[in-house]
């Protein structure tokens, strides 16, 4: 699916409606660097989300808890 998208892009940006004035597409160091601002943005957010929202099992937080504290909760 991303390949397609990026393959529509570069030819609709690659091919202009005069033939005479086509070329490749090659990105300029703003795209290249908002490519790769948008690559650390989201391993950052995935990173906080390993540091704050911890994976922790269902069993073992019942088995943990008193049983009057699991008759409260639900």
């Amino acid at each position: 699916m991303w390949y397609e998208r990026f393959n529509i892009v570069v030819t609709s940006l690659a091919k202009d409606y005069l033939p005479s004035s086509w070329t490749t597409y090659s990105p300029t160091w703003v795209e290249i660097c908002i490519y790769l601002g948008t690559i650390g943005i989201f391993t950052i957010g995935v990173l906080f989300f390993f540091r704050f929202v911890p994976m922790i099992a269902i069993s073992e937080v019942k088995s943990v808890l008193k049983p009057t504290e699991i008759k409260e909760k639900y």
